[in-house]
């Protein structure tokens, strides 16, 4: 007994002296695209928000692109536990789970959640050339010419691609439009504002600068209210107000760390996510790109991860209803 008790306190102390020196080493922070996009400036602010509630840590951002995020995810899932490499990941954290049948990862059970970091917005736009003004009249149209028109998107498993999935399968279009997928987000938004394309929806970071300048329509977004705070789109009806029940979908973006990182360090990077989520400078910058910095339970691991596994479920019945896959 005595051996059992001196084993537990010699382990306590031993996760305690972990706590104490991490981070021991420079944290890397992989973003599983390109330098530039969006999900990368998120990473890049929030390491710098995170940076002093770490002890003035050297913290620096890693791309690893391809495959729809999933070579990034899978380095971090197969990087020591130590706390030392972090994953900064959007609604792709979710969307996979669907999109590929065959991942090296389990998205649930190979992480360990950190918290949610913020929400992204949603537009749903149309071409300048298209007749409607407004949602409903919008709406109408789409349903009395879906099979001729076509919807662009930015590739297989964007924000852009599931947005329209998720769209057409509330609004259950009788005659489906031509799905047009496109190698990122500037080619099809150029074809939406030529008029080569119809309908697009994506994240306020890609369309608000396009509707500012009255390049494209821009019909309703897809939160669940409509964003009273946004000086550009508070005029504009959620989707959910337009009649399509529980309609909600932003790109959210969330931080994660090997599974098996001691839950000492798991806290003391919480607890240095919660302080950048609170910074006035970390919030401006993320409302500048049309984010919104999360307040609620999503924070915590256990309130990130249970989002995460219904946003699954939700997005994985709606890819296989549609038949896209990744693989």
């Amino acid at each position: 007994m005595k051996k059992l008790i001196a084993l537990a306190v010699t382990a306590a102390v031993a996760g305690g002296a972990f706590a104490q020196a991490f981070p021991s080493k420079p944290i890397t922070i992989v973003v599983p695209f390109a330098a530039g996009g969006p999900t990368d400036t998120v990473a890049r602010q929030l390491a710098e928000a995170m940076r002093k509630p770490l002890g003035d840590a050297t913290i620096v951002v890693e791309n690893a692109a391809g495959a729809g995020g999933t070579i990034g995810a899978t380095k971090v899932a197969r990087a020591a536990p130590d706390g030392h490499t972090l994953l900064v990941w959007h609604i792709g954290m979710a969307a996979t789970a669907g999109l590929y049948r065959k991942l090296q990862y389990k998205p649930l059970e190979d992480f360990e959640y950190l918290g949610m970091i913020n929400d992204v917005p949603m537009t749903l736009l149309g071409s300048p050339k298209l007749p409607a003004n407004t949602y409903r009249d919008f709406e109408n149209y789409i349903r009395a010419n879906g099979g001729k028109l076509n919807l662009a998107h930015a590739g297989l498993g964007s924000a852009s691609h599931l947005c329209g999935l998720m769209w057409q399968s509330a609004v259950k279009l009788d005659k489906s439009m031509t799905t047009i997928a496109y190698r990122g987000t500037a080619p099809a938004m150029n074809d939406l504002i030529g008029g080569q394309v119809d309908v697009m929806c994506d994240q306020t970071t890609n369309t608000t600068s396009q509707i500012e300048a009255g390049r494209v329509k821009a019909f309703a977004v897809t939160t669940a209210k409509r964003l009273d705070d946004h000086k550009l789109l508070k005029d504009y009806p959620s989707l959910q107000e337009m009649g399509l029940k529980n309609f909600n979908l932003t790109i959210w973006h969330g931080l994660y760390a090997p599974k098996g990182t001691p839950p000492e360090v798991t806290k003391k990077i919480n607890d240095a996510l919660q302080v950048a989520l609170k910074d006035p400078e970390f919030i401006k910058k993320q409302s500048a790109l049309g984010a919104v910095v999360v307040r609620d339970n999503r924070v915590t691991p256990a309130g990130h991860k249970a989002f995460v596994a219904d946003q699954i479920t939700k997005l994985k019945t709606v890819i296989d209803a549609a038949g896209q896959y990744a693989d």
